[in-house]
């Protein structure tokens, strides 16, 4: 009925009583219509967001196909990379590659390379894995297992991919940096927020009843509210980024263990024992906090505006506080199953888009003294390369004791110890090595090469460089464990031999001293159990070492004014002198490389400077 058809039956029966009642009666179905109206444009936006998010997700899966095997090209936000370490500096064992061999290696550029991983915990555990080899061939051969299938079925693989996209990252903070921070923050009271949302709602009712009586103090309720949670927020926000992670975590394990995928059973396996304890997490958990799951949607937003005018993700995070530090050491675990999968996903990527691999081959040496410290290592590759090289030369080398070489600057030295330590380490991490053959025991690396001075801590070069020589001479003293039994036939990392390259024995002194010095450091890494490459100018080494070191060396063409570098290892040491050529071919004077070619051959002669 309409205000029209009202207000002439007013005019003629009632008078102006009727007349009234139908003028708001008529007005009340303007307000109706109005509403319908509302709601109908609400309706076609949220569904519109439904077709989009279907039509996002379709494209992410085709991305999740195409890029699979790719290098990874993400860009992070502002302070996300210092994050990624979180989980490996609070999971340590006996042995992993400390600072100046990840540093040494470039291993930064590599998992930066690697890290397809969809999730935080993910690329968290991708990170610890490649700083803690493993010296157990059962576990290599499990992740190899996992590695295999997912390179092998797509759709399964990008299933995977969309689960871990929900479960997402953390931006700039680790979980592992605040979980250990949650004592500091005391008991959390939430009766404040509960009786300002009670009178909240109570002005929504009044605002029904009477709008002029309810608009003001619902106006007002509001603003407080969204002030004030702006603030409150901004002092928890960092635990509440972790909490909501942890609750999409729970979310994505019981999917993951839904999950038709069987490499991956016994991780869903200890998901199903896990997750009966996070219940009462999950009831303590408000509205607000699970919201966070919305991935940004229409309804993530709405949620987002609720979230302000009524603190329903601080209510959760006041009531999850105590869960979450009763479940620590449950989260942790839930966290690591998790970010295994989604790691090792990604070193599946990183092995389709390698030019050339092979899976290692893990041999310990036997000796009858049972002793690591009595036995002979053995490392053998064939067609070694480097994997952030565009165009790599390969090379093969087989030794049974420390390595010697030698050659020019830039001939390819330092790029040849880079390449031969970080396959040793991608061996014992992820299973898969950069070159058509591996084989060896496994090690601990560790590597003295892309040293600087430490200005902050007021010590030169030679002093840098002395105290990171000393910690591969003290790790090559403790190569004295007896081997493990032959149930359990792997070593104990603190024990297994060590693989070391140094690059430019002591370049921070003088000559004398460097030759004298080098030759001592070099004969101590010359024992069973330890195998040490080594890079020098001093061509001198190789006289004195040849009882200890196989010689090799790179060798550099100069021909027509221009010079080439072949990259090729040959046998023996270098035989020629090209330093001072090498000045003509970048275009120093005449006569600055004739008196420098009549110095040095005049000490060749003599033994003596003049």
């Amino acid at each position: 009925m309409c205000y029209y058809d009202y207000y002439e039956r007013a005019d003629g029966a009632a008078g102006q009583g009727l007349g009234a009642q139908a003028l708001r009666k008529g007005t009340c179905m303007e307000y109706l219509i109005l509403a319908a109206a509302l709601l109908l444009v609400g309706a076609l936006f949220f569904l519109s967001g439904v077709w989009n998010d279907r039509r996002s997700r379709r494209w992410q899966e085709q991305k999740y196909r195409e890029q699979f095997g790719k290098p990874s090209a993400r860009e992070y936000e502002a302070g996300e990379t210092d994050s990624i370490p979180g989980y490996f500096f609070r999971h340590r064992g006996d042995f992993h590659l400390d600072d100046i061999t990840w540093n040494d290696l470039d291993l930064d550029l590599l998992f930066l390379r690697m890290n397809t991983a969809v999730s935080s915990a993910g690329q968290e555990y991708l990170y610890y894995m490649l700083r803690t080899p493993v010296f157990e061939e059962e576990t290599l051969q499990r992740r190899e297992e996992r590695i295999r299938y997912f390179t092998e079925h797509t759709e399964e693989r990008v299933r995977l991919q969309m689960l871990y996209r929900q479960l997402g990252r953390t931006g700039k903070y680790s979980i592992y940096d605040y979980l250990e921070l949650l004592d500091t923050l005391g008991e959390k009271n939430s009766l404040k927020s509960v009786f300002l949302d009670i009178l909240i709602a109570a002005a929504v009712v009044v605002t029904a009843v009477s709008p002029g009586t309810g608009l003001l103090p619902l106006i007002a309720l509001l603003s407080w509210q969204i002030a004030t949670y702006l603030k409150e927020k901004r002092a928890v926000e960092p635990y509440l980024i972790s909490f909501k992670y942890v609750l999409r975590a729970v979310a994505a394990a019981e999917k993951l263990g839904r999950e038709a995928v069987p490499v991956i059973g016994e991780e869903q396996e200890r998901l199903r024992e896990l997750l009966p304890q996070f219940r009462g997490l999950k009831r303590s958990a408000s509205f607000g906090m699970r919201s966070m799951g919305s991935d940004g949607g229409p309804l993530g937003i709405l949620l987002d505006y609720l979230n302000m005018m009524f603190h329903f993700d601080i209510l959760g995070f006041n009531r999850m506080l105590h869960q979450v530090r009763r479940l620590a050491p449950q989260i942790d675990v839930l966290l690591t199953v998790l970010g295994q999968v989604d790691a090792l996903i990604a070193a599946a990527g990183f092995r389709k888009g390698l030019s050339a691999w092979c899976e290692p081959v893990f041999e310990e040496a036997q000796e009858e003294t049972g002793s690591y410290a009595a036995a002979q290592v053995r490392l053998e590759i064939r067609d070694l390369y480097h994997p952030l090289l565009e165009d790599p030369v390969k090379n093969d080398i087989q030794v049974r004791r420390g390595v010697l070489l030698t050659g020019s600057n830039a001939s390819g030295k330092s790029t040849f110890l880079k390449a031969a330590a970080l396959n040793a380490v991608l061996a014992q991490t992820v299973h898969t090595c950069c070159a058509s053959f591996y084989r060896a025991d496994f090690f601990r690396v560790m590597t003295s090469m892309a040293l600087r001075d430490n200005l902050v801590g007021g010590e030169s070069y030679y002093i840098v460089e002395i105290k990171s020589l000393k910690r591969i001479l003290d790790a090559a003293q403790t190569v004295t464990g007896e081997k493990a039994a032959p149930q359990e036939r792997v070593p104990r990392g603190v024990h297994a031999p060590v693989l070391c390259f140094v690059d430019e024995v002591l370049r921070g002194t003088n000559t004398v001293e460097r030759i004298a010095a080098s030759v001592q450091i070099l004969k101590s890494l010359c024992r069973p159990g330890v195998c040490c490459f080594a890079a020098t100018h001093d061509i001198e080494l190789t006289e004195l070492l040849k009882a200890q070191y196989d010689n090799y060396h790179f060798e550099e063409e100069i021909a027509d004014g221009d010079i080439r570098f072949p990259y090729r290892l040959m046998p023996g040491r270098a035989s020629t002198r090209n330093a001072i050529r090498l000045l003509s071919v970048m275009g120093y004077e005449e006569d600055i490389i004739l008196r420098a070619e009549q110095m040095a051959a005049r000490f060749a002669e003599t033994g003596v400077w003049k």
